[in-house]
């Protein structure tokens, strides 16, 4: 038999008496193309495993290979099954494991009990808007670092961005948002590791893009500009709960949905605290300032809510856009519902008070804190709180701080 050539290759036709028609490489041994009865032909390669057992595997359709680069890919395979390797039942193994879809649906499945409902939910809300649109057919066993990097860069560029169903606007990539996605996908592929799916976390040592931490903050004249243009929309027409939530935000130092989603029944004023059920570091304590409190009075609470929307009996939403509206009014550029809260922190810092202070007045989790402010809020933090809320009151009113002593409040016993 000849070496197989694309001239040979042309030349191939389907058996009259509806055979199957292959040919030989005289240059390799093992290797053929063979013609079916259908017109439809393929390379080949026939081996032999290390239990002396023949296989043959299908290379790739005439048309799709090269004779040379078929050639080139038998001569891999014959290498790999000399060394102890059985290539057709790695990729039978590949075809038959699970796909990415069904990985994610069973450590959903299996975190359920483990994690909290809001992190489920986050997790959820990732793998169903990035995860599954992008890889969710790839197969567990054949997913690599590459593809994991390729989510990483599509997600970034926007690829999954699309319109929320309802209200609430779009959904967008990002890097944040981007590395928090593969750092998911590299729990759930570990899911897998222990669990002997995979032999190795491919999400390993993907380089994620930086988180991006908050910078921006508002300085006292900004704050004062941005107060003006809290009176001055109030005016125009502008949602007077969209401004009280700047306003609460920007006093409080709360997250977004902690302060829009926010039910007045766990609102505590007279222990100086909100007293939330679960938030990202879980139950916790939140030592709030009386002039925080005071832009809660800005807004009737229909069913029950601190924001309620205007429509409807659910919470406000439309608060980046509101603020958006604000800062052009006040000529303030870059600044994003997380900035108020970035200049809470600011100026907490400013007045001197220590990162294990601001880690209590913003909720984060601290080791040895969070078990101290579990029942009731601690009386310095409830200090803190009311003394930092003082001073952005004070520019966002555009008056001169005055000095005054704050009173240590009476520890309220913890409720039942």
């Amino acid at each position: 038999m000849p070496k197989i050539t694309k001239r040979i290759v042309d030349a191939l036709a389907p058996d009259p008496a509806g055979r199957e028609v292959a040919i030989w490489d005289t240059e390799l041994k093992g290797f053929g193309v063979r013609m079916m009865p259908s017109g439809i032909a393929s390379f080949f390669v026939y081996y032999r495993t290390a239990e002396n057992r023949q296989r043959k595997l299908v290379l790739g359709r005439v048309g799709t290979l090269t004779p040379e680069e078929a050639r080139h890919q038998a001569r891999l395979k014959l290498a790999e099954a000399s060394k102890g390797a059985d290539p057709s039942a790695e990729r039978h193994k590949v075809r038959r494991s699970i796909t990415v879809t069904e990985l994610c649906d069973l450590y959903l499945a299996d975190a359920a009990a483990r994690i909290k409902a809001s992190t489920l939910a986050m997790d959820r809300s990732r793998i169903e808007r990035h995860v599954k649109p992008l890889i969710g057919r790839h197969t567990v066993l054949a997913l690599t670092s590459e593809d994991v990097a390729k989510l990483q860069a599509d997600v970034i560029a926007g690829r999954t961005a699309a319109k929320r169903d309802g209200r609430g606007g779009v959904t967008s990539g990002g890097k944040g948002v981007a590395s928090r996605t593969v750092g998911m996908l590299g729990t759930i592929l570990e899911f897998a590791r222990k669990r002997k799916i995979v032999k190795e976390n491919v999400a390993r040592g993907i380089e994620r893009p930086a988180d991006g931490k908050q910078k921006r903050f508002l300085s006292t004249k900004e704050m004062a500009a941005l107060g003006k243009a809290m009176v001055a929309a109030v005016a125009d027409g502008e949602t007077d709960t969209g401004i009280a939530a700047v306003r609460f935000l920007l006093l409080s130092g709360c997250r977004r949905m902690e302060a829009l989603a926010l039910p007045m029944e766990i609102v505590d004023r007279q222990a100086g605290c909100i007293r939330f059920k679960d938030t990202k570091s879980g139950a916790q304590i939140r030592p709030i300032g009386s002039k925080a409190f005071a832009a809660l009075d800005l807004v009737g609470h229909r069913n029950g809510w601190a924001f309620p929307a205007a429509r409807g009996k659910g919470h406000f939403i439309g608060l980046p856009k509101v603020l958006d509206r604000l800062c052009r009014r006040a000529k303030l550029s870059d600044v994003t519902v997380h900035v108020l809260r970035h200049s809470f922190a600011a100026t907490a810092a400013e007045m001197g008070f220590s990162e294990l202070t601001i880690a209590g007045l913003l909720g984060h989790t601290v080791s040895g804190v969070t078990a101290r402010y579990a029942h009731v809020p601690d009386s310095a933090l409830v200090i803190a709180a009311e003394r930092v809320s003082a001073r952005i009151a004070t520019a966002l009113d555009g008056e001169k701080e005055g000095a005054k002593v704050v009173q240590m409040p009476r520890r309220a016993r913890a409720k039942p």
